[in-house]
């Protein structure tokens, strides 16, 4: 494949080849994390995303939705102690897991870059972070990934959902959403686990979550 210089926004090495090409865009793959990813003059502007994000159409009311999103729930209510706080990242325009899980009995924060940009989220610590259908959308992942690990308290949890890499990346339905531009395989997840020093407890079917151990 074909070479390129940009960076990888995961691992921050030039270690990237032309993977595929298409939506009119390109997409890259770095050697050193198996990221593949889509370089910043492909990426929407702001308003742009935001126009796609506005057309969301998620609520606790919507079964489907909810049904989903217990995927990641549902496994990772099994580590939570009673009474654990939480922050849901990237909960969008109709927040749905931080009011499942408040009914569970489980206080959680919100944020949202565009949607709930509650600094304060960043000077506290919580038993447990979720990251739902957001960390393919992050531009900086490596930055904001460390910065959410260090909200963690040790023995916390991440929870991550996002559609795994497929070998039919071609045909694949997900990259066709020009708000996803990063994509993450298991042994992406296997890196970044590394990089946080954090003990992977379950990654499969689009879900990952990770546990920060005493050192």
């Amino acid at each position: 494949m074909e070479k390129d210089d940009s960076l990888c926004p995961l691992c921050k090495k030039y270690r990237n080849s032309l993977f595929h090409q298409s939506e009119n865009r390109i997409y890259l793959h770095c050697s050193n994390c198996d990221l593949v990813f889509v370089p910043d003059n492909f990426i929407l502007s702001e308003e742009e995303e935001k126009k796609k994000y506005d057309n969301h159409q998620n609520s606790p009311q919507n079964g489907g939705y909810v049904d989903f999103l217990n995927r990641l729930l549902i496994p990772l209510e099994r580590y939570l102690p009673k009474g654990a706080e939480g922050l849901d990242f990237g909960c969008g325009p109709g927040p749905t897991l931080s009011v499942i899980m408040k009914e569970k009995g489980f206080m959680m924060d919100i944020y949202d870059h565009f949607y709930a940009k509650e600094s304060q989220v960043f000077q506290k610590r919580y038993d447990f972070i979720t990251l739902t259908e957001v960390i393919e959308h992050l531009k900086n992942p490596v930055f904001e990934m460390e910065r959410l690990w260090n909200l963690l308290k040790t023995e916390g949890y991440l929870g991550i959902m996002t559609a795994f890499r497929v070998e039919k990346f071609d045909s694949w339905y997900y990259k066709r959403d020009l708000t996803h531009i990063r994509f993450f395989s298991q042994n992406t997840f296997k890196w970044l686990a590394k990089k946080l020093d954090a003990k992977i407890l379950l990654a499969n079917n689009g879900v990952v979550i990770m546990k920060k151990e005493k050192k």
